[in-house]
């Protein structure tokens, strides 16, 4: 199947790329499934007080655990969901933290089909606006760069935590052409609809998915970059995000 949709759009991207660009860009925004809760992190997340937001269409779930100022937000990666969070929600309430997560679009208890960077950078924004400002953010894989992505609309946050992160919107691209596998026509179609109709309008689009160049505002916040094998703290004037690391679907 995989090979039959590879051979289909590279045809279509030669033919017409603006049809092939939105087909490529349906599934590249479709996540793998949606993984079941783990039974350790049921007791967590039943402790969690529910709410809802509508993005583009899909009616998404929020979670909070305490009702302070000042919360910290999790942000789950792709195929993912904010469950997988349940130990970091632990320990952060041990502190004394409050805590803020969401399923995207497509993921855990979230509807739809999908989720794109838009959609985690419009989440984070409502939540920006419904519990404040946030005094920390700690994401995974896409969740970073869509994390960084999002700072660049002026939300102000102390600290940074990025866990396996993307740095940039092109790496993402390499790995869903790598496993559909997708031809050079197919993945200019798939930028071209990013470009011209994901983010219309908005200028300088790559430069702004791509935090090797320029982390934006984040680079004012402390930041740290982890690995599954390191922890590496960065200063405010350093605080660039790494070379992305581990795997990471499209």
């Amino acid at each position: 199947m995989a090979a039959l949709v590879s051979v289909t759009l590279d045809i279509a991207a030669r033919v017409a790329p603006g049809l092939a660009g939105k087909a490529a860009f349906a599934l590249f925004i479709r996540p793998l499934g949606r993984p079941p809760l783990r039974p350790a992190e049921v007791e967590v997340m039943g402790r969690a007080e529910r709410g809802w937001l509508t993005v583009n269409g899909a009616s998404v779930t929020t979670y909070g655990w305490g009702d302070g100022p000042r919360p910290v937000l999790l942000v789950h990666g792709w195929s993912s969901r904010a469950s997988r969070f349940a130990a970091f929600v632990e320990a952060l309430r041990a502190q004394g933290h409050t805590v803020v997560a969401f399923d995207a679009p497509g993921h855990g208890e979230s509807g739809g089909r999908a989720a794109s960077i838009r959609d985690f950078r419009e989440i984070i924004n409502g939540l920006h606006r419904e519990h404040g400002e946030f005094s920390a953010i700690v994401a995974h894989s896409i969740g970073v760069l869509s994390t960084l992505f999002t700072l660049r609309d002026g939300m102000r946050v102390e600290r940074v935590v990025g866990i396996g992160g993307v740095a940039h919107f092109d790496y993402v691209i390499e790995g869903f052409r790598r496993s559909l596998p997708a031809g050079p026509a197919v993945v200019r179609a798939l930028r071209g609809h990013v470009e011209n109709r994901l983010f219309a309008g908005v200028p300088d689009i790559w430069r702004r998915l791509d935090a090797r160049v320029d982390p934006g505002p984040a680079r004012n916040a402390s930041c740290s970059c982890t690995t599954p094998r390191t922890t590496r703290p960065l200063p405010p004037s350093r605080g660039r995000s790494r070379s992305p690391t581990g795997s990471v679907p499209g």
